[in-house]
């Protein structure tokens, strides 16, 4: 959340019509691509919204413009539609991992720098402040922080303008820096061990 952007392997930007092509294309993205969802809803919901995504990619490749955007933010932008449908399985999944966090951190390392654990002890409240946000802000904000797409590849794969990205991503931060104060979002790990959390409730889409 930071802002920081962290180079991405070179991607298979070309036309995916051909079938090999698109093969190039799935073995560069298909790990971050399941790992986002399963952030998101899980491992068991993963595997198969994983495979539904590039099932779903296959069937479309023809429409894939690369003058338009890249490959990986047009694959981001189909998984975002297949979570969509899981919601109530995210929120589970999160308030769990939120609960459970705090305590495993800890005793698996109680030599944690004070900046760290603080962060690891503010993990219900990050749940809190990323649960109230609305579906779109939301969304901005985790391709942002989890997916590590650019402004540009958020609105590609959303569907929307490179300012309402900019404005949603403003507005998410400003939300979440009210409940959190003054917490260094640079201390928050986003590894697949290290999720930010939100609790089973109702959705604000």
């Amino acid at each position: 959340m930071g802002g920081k952007s962290t180079p991405k392997p070179e991607e298979s930007e070309e036309a995916i019509v051909d079938p090999l092509a698109f093969e190039r294309g799935f073995e560069e993205n298909f790990s971050s691509i399941h790992r986002f969802i399963a952030r998101r809803v899980g491992t068991a919901l993963a595997d198969d919204l994983a495979a539904e995504t590039f099932a779903i990619a296959f069937r479309r490749r023809t429409s894939f413009d690369a003058e338009r955007g890249s490959l990986r933010s047009w694959l981001y932008g189909i998984a975002i539609n297949l979570i969509r449908n899981h919601w109530r399985a995210e929120q589970h999944l999160l308030h769990l991992d939120a609960r459970l966090r705090v305590e495993a951190e800890y005793h698996e390392d109680p030599s944690l720098s004070d900046e760290r654990l603080s962060a690891s002890l503010l993990a219900p409240r990050i749940a809190t402040a990323l649960a109230s946000l609305n579906g779109e802000q939301r969304e901005v904000i985790l391709l942002h922080a989890w997916a590590e797409l650019r402004h540009d590849e958020i609105a590609f794969a959303l569907g929307i303008a490179p300012g309402t990205v900019r404005s949603r991503l403003s507005r998410a931060r400003a939300s979440m820096a009210d409940q959190l104060g003054s917490f260094d979002f640079d201390l928050w790990s986003f590894d697949e061990d290290q999720r930010e959390l939100a609790p089973e409730g109702t959705d604000h889409d």
